[in-house]
């Protein structure tokens, strides 16, 4: 038995497409979105529907912009030489909110996974390739710790090296607050082979 009306279930039905919206948090939002002024639904629903026809990818570093090339790869205060690899736009956002590096960066949309039959094929590897025919003096590896991502990292350094760019990985270690007891020991290793002199 259906408990709302027709339109209120497609707004739910629509709403749990999300990711990590579940059928409580989309019918909450559907209330909410119900009982927002006509205005704010009419730019939320215009600013999505923009969002969707204008973003793309930076014809550069691959992340997502409403430009040819992001801001980032048009600054000339960044370090074009150094290249910093992500695995999705979120990561370049959370560096970018260190405000500690000045380099730019490159994309791949995904790691390699072959159990989800992910090679570097399917994500931005060529595309990466293709940028170091240019003037580059290192390339970060900023892949995540997880088993796809250290993979996705080997096989990269593998391809990059012969070119005799200096090929980095970024440290992983104990998270600030964190209780060394309860970290794993991948963890600790990364630690231990990251420290630096005090």
């Amino acid at each position: 038995m259906e408990h709302y009306s027709k339109t209120i279930n497609s707004l739910i039905e629509e709403l749990t497409r999300l990711p990590g919206l579940g059928v409580k948090t989309a019918t909450r939002l559907a209330f909410h979105i119900i009982n927002m002024p006509k205005e704010h639904v009419k730019s939320l629903s215009e600013a999505m529907v923009t969002a969707r026809e204008k973003v793309k990818y930076c014809n550069e570093c691959y992340t997502i912009t409403d430009e040819e090339v992001c801001p980032i790869c048009r600054s000339s205060k960044r370090n074009h030489k150094v290249i910093m690899v992500v695995e999705e736009p979120k990561d370049l956002v959370a560096y970018e909110k260190t405000g500690q590096y000045d380099g730019v960066y490159h994309v791949l949309h995904g790691v390699v996974n072959p159990q989800l039959g992910i090679s570097p094929a399917d994500i931005k590897v060529r595309e990466l390739l293709k940028r170091l025919e240019g003037d580059v003096d290192e390339v970060i590896l900023a892949t995540g710790s997880t088993t796809e991502g250290e993979a996705t990292a080997m096989i990269l350094s593998k391809y990059i090296k012969p070119s005799g760019i200096n090929v980095t990985r970024i440290a992983s270690g104990v998270p600030v607050g964190g209780d060394l007891e309860y970290v794993d020991e991948v963890t600790l290793m990364r630690a231990l082979e990251g420290r630096v002199r005090m």
